[in-house]
């Protein structure tokens, strides 16, 4: 009996284990084409966005980030967070809105020094939201992520709407966005800069949100994920839209 029972657990865990390697396989399989399908999508989303800045618009709203800003991961450009927060703004203020994104996929905190920071020193936005930083946990150096977020923050107008870093889910690398996270707070206080809470709204969401507001590459968020980082921003968008003397009432 004993013998039966030992040849079970066995078998029981034999096929436990080949389950769930048949799993991160089907994982690794699905991760490899999102990944191609999201790439293609980055030309859609970059035009959709130029087009937009084309745009006349009573304000202008302005984000610097990387492809969370360009939408990548989203069911169309309009979906991501870059996208709910335009249409917020509409019904907010009752005023048109031009929207000029200036995120880059791909981009980290020196792509957005080197390509994005000398646009948005030839414009004037009314609105104006950053959310970076996220590519760079990969090589995560401390202190080049000090010095890079400290150039940014040091290049952004004092109304300016800054995010912390998402929540990762998982070590290692939500060890590394904890620490810089740590960093861009105590860098953005020092300049009297607002941040909001977007790893404390990704995190809240737990294994829950993982399963369910992710893109099929498991990195990008798609339109319920990006439903949240526009939560994040809602806040200190409406604040902004009252010391401009528009509507901001829910």
């Amino acid at each position: 009996m004993r013998r039966r029972t030992l040849v079970a657990s066995v078998v029981a865990t034999g096929a436990a284990a080949a389950g769930i390697a048949a799993w991160v396989r089907y994982l690794a399989r699905r991760q490899h084409h999102w990944r191609g399908v999201l790439s293609d999508a980055i030309p859609v989303h970059s035009l959709y966005w130029r087009e937009q800045a084309a745009k006349k618009g009573e304000l202008l709203y302005v984000a610097v980030g990387d492809s969370a800003a360009q939408g990548i991961g989203a069911s169309r450009p309009a979906q991501g967070y870059v996208g709910f927060l335009a249409k917020h703004l509409r019904e907010r203020s009752g005023r048109t809105v031009r929207v000029v994104n200036l995120g880059i996929s791909g981009a980290r905190l020196r792509e957005a020094i080197e390509k994005e920071l000398p646009r948005l020193a030839k414009l004037e936005p009314d609105v104006l939201t950053v959310c970076i930083g996220a590519n760079d946990m990969a090589d995560f150096d401390p202190e080049h992520f000090r010095t890079e977020i400290a150039t940014i923050l040091d290049a952004l107008p004092e109304h300016a709407i800054v995010a912390d870093l998402p929540s990762f889910y998982f070590l290692p690398a939500e060890r590394k966005v904890l620490v810089a996270n740590r960093m861009l707070r105590e860098a953005a206080s020092a300049r009297g800069l607002r941040v909001v809470p977007l790893h404390r709204l990704t995190e809240r969401q737990g294994l829950w949100g993982v399963s369910t507001q992710f893109a099929g590459d498991l990195f990008h968020p798609n339109d319920r994920g990006y439903r949240i980082w526009a939560a994040a921003f809602t806040h200190a968008i409406d604040d902004r839209l009252r010391q401009l003397g528009g509507r901001a009432s829910a």
